[in-house]
């Protein structure tokens, strides 16, 4: 049954000792703000059991433990002992409030319920209520981050060795047995041991030693296949069970499918990454990502959406490690809009927003984006840039001046589009090329071929881009994208760089919570609500400053007295 909870709130007699203008401080203040145990009333039954501990109360330690990054043991460990935790959620000395299951528990019930939304959304609602979010139209900046996941990465044998202990333990499970007593009853009792590879006692440097346990673990696998087809026939759908034996056996094949590639002479590691390829058995959703061109990185992407006036965050996603940045941005503008009760008017990016597919979706919706468009700069020949193209008279001119109005069909091309899809080419006559200075710097053909310059389907909406990127107009929209970057920052010092959970919904949960975390902390700041620790902050510095004035007074008069009576002889303080 719901639980309610009596909020001290500015009657708790430490509030003053732990600092009205702390974050605990705040939260004793205005938490009964933030949550209501009605709220949360779903998550409970209305007439049977006894009181729960107040949700309203472990909202508040959950966003305490995000504000110092802290595991369950140590939140309950400091909702118990420390005093500003107790300030904070406005209880007594005495009082111990919760077990760690009951914080576990609730999250869980969070998670799954999907209300931590609309414990971010809180947020943004406080932010309106205390003034500081004023307005309903507003710009919006995109952005994104990684976030380093939280299952172990292994290579081929140790992941195929964990999606064969994953499949045993669910083929255990439906037989009531232990898996590693199945596992040593259906000869597999290897892949429990300390380590596969250090107990298979083989000469690693030998590639064909190499090759030979590899068939073996493949072999392995292939067994616990058909062991598991076996199973789902004798078993029904509505069993979780079945459900369990059936997710652990996909994952396998799709472990064999993505590393291992089987020809007559048997197994063999796929050359190269395979496309969205699972890098960890324990966070399936965890993919390769990459920051650069030379930095990766295991896990996911943060994206967030941000109010460049008021800097509040007012959408975020987590996205697989490998999708593009631009992945789902009209559907992060959408979430932003709904979050906030806003409307947007204008989205800003940088120029992993500004391809062609992202501007079209955009226009299609009737919304406006502005983004760089990639300039291709420091290549061996004049990029396309270069090239003064007039879609209206269709000519294009090329750095050296000459013009071209021959534009010829290019069926082969599969640069942009679908495959096959006929695609427009300016052609310049391979005379006019051949005698041109600049040949080298324009063309890698030989003698006798003329310039193609490609026209992308989209080079209207892409030239108008250019074109205002160009213009002093796009100044503004340089500083705006800045603003995202600094709450990345915040959130990743709230720890979001590293996943704590296992799990694309999980992870989602960590980064909203950050992101209420950060809203509030801005929103008391710059409301005066945190105000007074940082004008205590400043006292502190003068009188630190005062006081090593004097001492410097000191040190200058004794060094003077000295001075007088044996020159030779400087002190030291």
């Amino acid at each position: 049954m719901l639980g309610k909870r009596s909020v001290v709130g500015d009657s708790h007699p430490y509030l003053d000792h732990v600092g009205r203008g702390t974050f605990y401080g705040f939260l004793a203040l205005h938490g009964g703000e933030l949550f209501h145990d009605e709220d949360f009333a779903d998550l409970y039954c209305s007439d049977n059991g006894r009181p729960s501990v107040p949700p309203s109360l472990l909202g508040t330690v959950l966003l305490l433990q995000t504000y110092e990054a802290v595991s369950d043991e140590e939140a309950k460990q400091r909702a118990d002992f420390d005093l500003r935790w107790k300030v904070a959620l406005g209880i007594g000395l005495e009082e111990r409030p919760f077990a760690k299951s009951t914080l576990q528990l609730f999250r869980a019930h969070l998670i799954l319920h999907d209300q931590v939304r609309a414990v971010f959304q809180r947020s943004l609602e406080f932010a309106r209520q205390t003034g500081y979010f004023r307005s309903r139209k507003l710009k919006l900046v995109l952005d994104t981050s990684y976030i380093l996941g939280r299952g172990a990465v292994k290579d081929t044998y140790n992941l195929l060795a964990d999606g064969i202990v994953t499949l045993v333990r669910a083929l255990a499970a439906l037989d009531s047995s232990e898996p590693e007593d199945w596992a040593t009853k259906h000869d597999l009792g290897r892949y429990f041991g300390t380590s596969l590879k250090g107990e298979a006692g083989i000469d690693w440097d030998d590639p064909k030693a190499r090759e030979v346990f590899l068939r073996a673990v493949v072999a392995d696998a292939d067994r616990v296949l058909d062991l598991a087809r076996e199973a789902l026939e004798g078993t029904t759908e509505d069993k979780p069970e079945h459900q369990g034996l059936q997710q652990a056996a996909g994952l396998l094949t799709q472990l064999l499918l993505q590393d291992i590639e089987r020809g007559e002479d048997g197994a063999h590691l796929k050359q190269g990454v395979s496309p969205d390829r699972i890098v960890s058995v324990h966070d399936p959703q965890m993919r390769h990502g990459r920051k650069s061109a030379s930095r990766r990185f295991d896990g996911h992407k943060t994206a967030i959406a941000v109010d460049p006036e008021s800097q509040l965050i007012t959408a975020v996603e987590v996205l697989p490690g490998n999708a593009a940045d631009h992945e789902g941005a009209l559907q992060l503008v959408e979430q932003a809009q709904a979050n906030a009760d806003v409307v947007v008017e204008e989205t800003v990016g940088d120029c992993a927003y500004g391809d062609s597919e992202t501007r079209q979706r955009f226009m299609r919706a009737d919304r406006k984006l502005v983004a760089k468009v990639m300039v291709r700069r420091g290549q061996a020949q004049f990029p396309k840039e270069d090239f003064g193209i007039d879609l209206e008279a269709m000519t294009c001119v090329c750095p050296a001046g000459q013009k071209s109005r021959k534009v010829v069909s290019i069926s082969s091309a599969k640069r942009y589009g679908a495959p096959g899809v006929p695609l427009r080419a300016f052609r310049f006559d391979a005379a006019i090329c051949d005698a041109c200075r600049l040949r080298p710097a324009c063309l890698r053909a030989r003698p006798g071929k003329g310039r193609l310059v490609m026209l992308h389907p989209q080079e209207a909406l892409l030239q108008e881009a250019r074109a205002f990127q160009q213009s002093e107009a796009f100044a503004p929209y340089r500083k705006l994208r800045q603003v995202a970057e600094h709450r990345l920052a915040r959130l990743m010092q709230l720890g979001v760089r590293q996943a704590r959970y296992f799990g694309h919904t999980k992870t989602l949960f960590q980064l909203m919570m950050a992101a209420a975390v950060a809203n509030l902390t801005l929103v008391a700041t710059k409301t005066g609500l945190m105000r007074a620790r940082y004008r205590h902050n400043v006292e502190l510095s003068t009188r630190t400053l005062d006081t090593l004035s004097i001492l410097q007074a000191i040190r200058s008069l004794f060094a003077a007295v000295f001075t007088c009576r044996a020159p030779a002889f400087q002190p030291r303080f």
